[in-house]
């Protein structure tokens, strides 16, 4: 298995969040870095993580972690660097896929429990009508995009994902559910970002970039051929 962690300008936590993951999942550490201007790589470097130059761009960091994973890898988790997510409940998103009772586990921040601040309703209101969008087209309905989510390693090369930026999450579920991948979502906690400013929910601006993306990449996945199953 191999966990990969996307950062930009993450220093403040990418060492807590790679120290808070359970020893044994911990053999293959991947931090997939956009450009960070702090000590980000550094700080992963010395806690135990491979760093990899991703370049700009979510999904393009996500991919190109996924693509550095050991050959032998058969299980990819992502999670974020903020320290936003659970990194110690990994065995709740990435056991079932080890087990093979599962190809794809995704932990939900809207089922589970949340502290305040931890969200905005507009992140809430976004995932919820992107899972109405998905089972509308496909039949398999979600409840959030969450970063945090494991996924077989054959199964996510079938998906031919090609967005690079934050369209990423949502193109991976759209895809596995038309190509029929054997899903499900956990209830997990999700705590407020340790450190650092979200490129997302910290700005208008980037809340409306991040919303275009989803939008775009969810009309460009409706209308385009499915994934080979």
């Amino acid at each position: 298995m191999s966990v990969v962690i996307p950062t930009l300008n993450e220093a403040e936590t990418i060492g807590t969040v790679l120290a808070e993951i359970p020893r044994a999942f911990a053999g293959d550490l991947i931090v997939a870095d956009g450009g960070s201007r702090d000590d980000t790589r550094e700080v992963a470097a010395a806690a135990g993580a491979r760093v990899i130059e991703a370049g700009r761009g979510y999904g393009r960091a996500c991919a190109a972690g996924a693509a550095a994973a050991r050959p032998e890898c058969r299980v990819v988790v992502f999670l974020d660097g903020d320290g936003a997510d659970r990194a110690d409940l990994i065995a709740a998103v990435a056991g079932p896929v080890l087990a093979g009772e599962k190809d794809f586990v995704l932990a939900s921040r809207t089922r589970g429990e949340r502290e305040p601040g931890s969200m905005l309703w507009h992140q809430v209101l976004a995932g919820r009508l992107a899972g109405l969008g998905i089972g509308a087209l496909t039949g398999v309905s979600y409840s959030d995009m969450c970063a945090f989510r494991a996924i077989d390693r054959a199964a996510l090369a079938r998906l031919e994902l090609r967005e690079m930026t934050y369209g990423w999450n949502i193109e991976m579920q759209m895809q596995a559910a038309r190509a029929r991948l054997r899903i499900a979502e956990v209830p997990l906690p999700y705590r407020r970002r340790a450190g650092g400013t979200s490129k997302v929910a910290g700005s208008l601006g980037g809340t409306f970039r991040a919303g275009s993306r989803i939008v775009t990449t969810f009309l460009r996945v409706a209308t385009g051929p499915a994934p080979r199953r």
